[in-house]
C-alpha cells in the first residue's frame, strides 16, 4: 500500500488537529488517534510508519520549535538590539 498520500495529508493538516499538542509525545498520540478515526483499516505496522514519517516531516519543518513564542520576545522590535 502506498502510504505517501496519507502521510502528506496528515502533515498538511497538522496545524489544525495538533494545535493543542505542546510536545512530540502528545503529537504522536494525536496522529495515532487521527489515523484510528480516518483510516481504521490501516494495519498497525502501517500506522507506525505513517506516524513516524509525519513526525519526521514536522521536525524538518520546525513545527515544534516555532509553536510557542515567549510573549516578552514577541513584543520586542528586532531592529532594537540594545545599541544606542
Amino acid at each position: 500500500m502506498n502510504l505517501r498520500p496519507i502521510i502528506d495529508d496528515i502533515a498538511r493538516q497538522a496545524d489544525e488537529f495538533l494545535a493543542a499538542c505542546p510536545d512530540r509525545t502528545q503529537a504522536r498520540a494525536g496522529i495515532t488517534e487521527f489515523l484510528a478515526l480516518e483510516h481504521p483499516r490501516l494495519a498497525a505496522a502501517d500506522r507506525k510508519i505513517v506516524t513516524d514519517h509525519v513526525l519526521a516531516i514536522l521536525e524538518e519543518e520546525d513545527f515544534f520549535a516555532t509553536r510557542f513564542v515567549d510573549s516578552f520576545d514577541a513584543d520586542q522590535d528586532p531592529a532594537e538590539d540594545g545599541e544606542e
